[in-house]
């Protein structure tokens, strides 16, 4: 990230991830070469001076290595210089320090050990043994630290299944640093008498540290620390050693953050043997562990599954080429049987049981489902088991498709709610928190307050919008405290391992209310808010108002859909369905049934074995790997806007042009903005309504000549690039663990190919070339349709609805399409289209019309189709919509089959506005 004085220092300037350490030792490097060439030594010495800063919050190249490279700069020595920089940018690109003790010595002397630095069990060959960091918070004076971190070393012993290298701080800025710096840090050991201060100036940081309700007077004790480390990293074993009372330690209810708490004096190795114990508890894999085992014996299969061990393929003259393609241990792993160990997802009570408790832990949730069909039922098994026939749920009418099958199978009547226009875009935004309150509160003005039982929303929208989940839940519950929040968050699963992000999260958010709602002070909050409104404040003001829930009566009913495949290892299809609900309860026999409705008898275990593995990668490294993602989109973002000659063509959307400025309260304008930093962004995710994920960047290319459809498949069929969705003029760009900056590389060079085409087709075309690329420009970028909103369903579909409110019996709509005769089917340009828009009667739509894009239904059964619906469909220029057949046209309910359903007791459209 840009940083506002790049030639001051300062430890809060480095929250860049992985990347912005590498670049800084390419740098050092580059810096090396050109010094043993005869060039400038000052560079170096300037570079080697800002890395020892952040150096000391990493257990590679540690202290003995930093302290040979400012030897040889010290003695002016610029080969030996050159020489050691080498090594170390070597082993840390291929990350060969973890297994070679070569690599930690300061003389290039092959694997030659150095004294009370590495004991002789690291890197013998023996099997491969993953490498963490364990960060030691202590007291003891840095002088002494040497020697500590020896007596660590020499905890080490060959039967260990890991092995780890200490990382040592002495304050509680440099420990929160060394957790935000360092994604290898597994395990953290607090000792108390540490001190406040960073030994380096850090004012942003402790600005942050500020923001979190930290002072120096009250907060620099061992627990305290405990509590912040596990805040911005949960995934961490806290282990507290104390020389007090460390009976009443343990047993104090704020301990509950540490694993284990030690006296100060006992046997280090019961410590060390914890730390290992910690990680092994992460790093096993029940399911995954027990199929590896599963596949490994001798097994007779006398089951519907005859590709069950291989050998229907591998002896087959026609077949075998999948074998070889797959290898034999897929199909030895193949079994229909929910015996010996393999366990039932429809039942669990083994293995996959365990490994859901384990992904419940690392997602911060009271349980999780495995679901192996996709987020789609994920999303249908939870509105199935919360809503009944005639229950009202406020839903996202640009949310997927899944959400609105799941009411028609619940019988549930969807108050749809709309998103703010991006129209310039032809996509949505996400739903205004006024307009849901407004919802809520039409709803209990009419009444039917009660009927309301589920907000339904999808947060971190295709397109990146990230809501401010907490205050959207907390607002709600001032309006009615047994809500049930269903949060589609199938783009946003990883957002779970950064710091930043965790906050926009579901889960994340109920965690945070849920402490709100324990901490006394939350009582007196709400009752002041109360005594300011008075006993009837007008709708006007609680709109305005930003509400506080009465934390005696809330029951904290939150579900989190994850398309774990999405942004984890998993394979194809794999979600998770994760669960903070005080009644759930209530709901376990009817949420059982929906699984039962909706989850296959006969689950693929890779898929379940890859869920499994995926909750493994990101506790133990999710941390890391998220960083670098968000690392890597802002190289994109970068190099496209940066560039002159890809800039002239396109561009990466900002913030700023997503979301609305009324939806950045905090004036957060964009992650790429001059001077932006971590804590500005952080008071950004903190106050705005509305934030973007940087991790999903929309790349306009009407700029360029092209339609987003277009562009997609020119960069699949001659790049051998593959984008996310598309837009009318815009294509979704979006990074993730996977990618490396050699993607980024291979994508500018690509734009810049392209860009360059057609800077020479306009230099070579001439003026008819010109005007016609404008034209071409103008149609994608100004001619754009508007958006059509929800209009309202048809009076025979709200015979039970309120007055203010919009919902409808959308599952009667979509069974009117079962009957034939009911319906009919009018093309598109029929000038009766026309004069029934004009005249009447009502155009009602028998189906889902989903085009791609923008990828939600225009239109729903059982709605009015209104003129902007039509005026859009004529517009589009896309070639897959589903629900439409252009040969036939639309498909409506006839006007006779919507007579004999009786006439309604509301007759007439709703009333409802939503604001805007």
């Amino acid at each position: 990230m840009p940083i506002t004085e790049p030639t001051q220092q300062r430890i809060d300037q480095f929250f860049s991830g992985p990347g912005g350490r590498a670049d800084d030792w390419r740098d050092l490097l580059d810096a090396a070469k050109a010094w043993s060439k005869g060039g400038d030594r000052a560079k170096y010495d300037a570079a080697l001076s800002g890395l020892a800063i952040t150096e000391e919050y990493h257990g590679y190249p540690g202290a003995h290595l930093m302290a040979a490279l400012k030897e040889a700069a010290a003695v002016g020595d610029a080969a030996k210089s050159l020489a050691l920089a080498t090594r170390i940018v070597q082993a840390l690109q291929t990350k060969s320090f973890r297994q070679h003790a070569g690599d930690w010595n300061a003389e290039d002397e092959g694997d030659g050990d150095v004294p009370d630095l590495l004991p002789p069990t690291f890197g013998q060959p023996a099997a491969r043994r993953p490498y963490f960091e364990t960060l030691i918070v202590t007291g003891v004076p840095a002088k002494n630290w040497p020697a500590l971190a020896a007596e660590w070393r020499r905890l080490r012993r060959p039967v260990d299944a890991f092995i780890y290298e200490p990382v040592i701080v002495g304050s509680l800025e440099d420990a929160f640093c060394a957790a935000m710096l360092n994604p290898n840090i597994a395990a953290v050991v607090i000792n108390e008498g540490f001190g406040w201060r960073s030994r380096q100036d850090a004012p942003v940081l402790r600005a942050m540290t500020a923001a979190m309700g930290l002072n120096e007077e009250s907060d620099a004790s061992a627990l305290r620390l405990a509590h912040i480390l596990k805040r911005v990293r949960p995934e961490l074993d806290l282990y507290l050693m104390s020389n007090r009372d460390v009976e009443s330690m343990a047993g104090d209810p704020e301990a509950d953050v540490v694993r284990r708490v030690f006296y100060s004096v006992e046997d280090i190795l019961e410590l060390h043997l914890s730390i290992l114990e910690g990680v092994q508890d992460r790093f096993d894999t029940p399911f995954f562990d027990n199929l590896k085992k599963y596949a490994q014996r001798p097994i007779g299969t006398f089951h519907a599954l005859p590709i069950a061990r291989g050998k229907s393929v591998f002896k087959s003259d026609w077949i075998r080429d999948m074998g070889e393609f797959y290898g034999l241990n897929l199909f030895l792993a193949e079994s229909s049987a929910t015996t010996g160990g393999l366990d039932s997802l429809l039942e669990p009570t083994g293995t996959i049981k365990k490994a859901q408790e384990k992904a419940a832990r690392a997602l911060g949730a009271d349980r999780v489902f495995f679901v192996t069909n996709g987020t789609s039922t994920s999303n249908k098994m939870a509105v199935q088991a919360l809503l009944a026939p005639g229950d009202i749920a406020i839903v996202d009418r640009n949310c997927h498709k899944s959400h609105h099958y799941g009411m028609v199978l619940a019988g549930a009547q969807p108050l749809y709610v709309e998103a703010f226009p991006m129209t310039e875009y032809s996509m949505y935004g996400a739903v205004p928190l006024k307009t849901i309150k407004q919802a809520l509160l039409s709803a209990k003005a009419d009444g039917r307050l009660d009927r309301v039982k589920m907000i339904d929303l999808t947060n971190c929208t295709f397109d990146g919008h990230i809501y401010n989940t907490r205050r959207v839940m907390e607002e709600c519950l001032a309006i009615k405290p047994d809500l049930i929040f269903l949060w589609d968050e199938a783009w946003f699963g990883f957002a779970r391992f950064s710091p930043f992000l965790r906050r926009r999260t579901a889960m994340g958010a109920a965690n945070e209310i849920e402490a709100w709602m324990r901490d006394p002070k939350s009582v007196a909050a709400y009752e002041k808010q109360q005594a300011e409104l008075g006993k009837n404040p007008s709708d006007e003001v609680l709109l305005k108002t930003r509400l506080i829930p009465d934390p005696r009566k809330i029951r904290l009913r939150v579900y989190q859909t994850n398309s774990t495949h999405k942004s984890m290892s998993a394979i194809r299809q794999g979600s998770m369905l994760s669960v903070k609900d005080v009644e759930f309860h209530t709901v376990e026999a009817q949420f059982k049934e929906a699984v039962f409705t909706h989850a296959s008898t006969s689950p693929n275990q890779q898929l379940i074995a890859s869920l499994d593995v995926s909750r493994r990668q990101m506790e133990l490294e999710g941390y890391g790997l998220v960083a670098n993602a968000m690392e890597i989109a802002f190289a994109i973002r970068q190099a496209v806007n940066n560039n002159p000659l890809i800039s002239r063509y396109f561009r990466v959307l900002g913030a700023d042009a997503m979301v609305p400025a009324q939806y950045r309260q905090s004036g957060f304008v964009d992650y790429l903005t001059p001077g932006m930093n971590w804590a500005a962004a952080l008071k950004s995710l903190d106050e705005d309504e509305f934030c973007l994920d940087p991790t999903r960047m929309t790349l306009v290319c009407g700029t360029a000549g092209f339609d987003g459809t277009q562009f997609k498949g020119l960069l699949a069929s001659r790049y051998n690039i593959q984008v996310n969705k598309t837009s009318r003029n815009s294509v979704l760009i979006q990074s993730n663990i996977n990618n490396t900056r050699s993607d980024v590389a291979h994508l500018v060079r690509v734009l810049a190919e392209i860009a360059g085409e057609v800077d020479r087709s306009l230099a070579q075309g001439g003026a008819n070339a010109r005007v016609g690329f404008e034209a071409r420009v103008g149609s994608l970028m100004k001619n754009v349709p508007d958006l059509p909103n929800f209009s309202h369903f048809h009076p025979s579909y709200r015979g039970d609805a309120g007055s203010r409110t919009n919902e409808g019996d959308i599952r009667g709509g979509f069974y009117s399409a079962y009957d034939a005769a009911g319906c009919e089917y009018i093309r598109l340009n029929d000038p009766e289209i026309d004069r029934r828009l004009k005249n009447g009667p009502d155009l009602v739509s028998a189906n889902f019309v989903i085009p791609y894009p923008p990828g939600f239904p225009i239109m729903v059964p059982g709605q009015v189709v209104t003129q902007e619906t039509i005026d859009f469909m004529r517009k589009l220029d896309v070639k897959e919509i589903h629900g439409y057949d252009a040969t036939e046209g639309l498909k409506l309910v006839r006007t006779e089959a919507l007579a004999r359903m009786g006439k309604p007791k509301a007759a007439a459209a709703p009333e409802f506005k939503a604001a805007s």
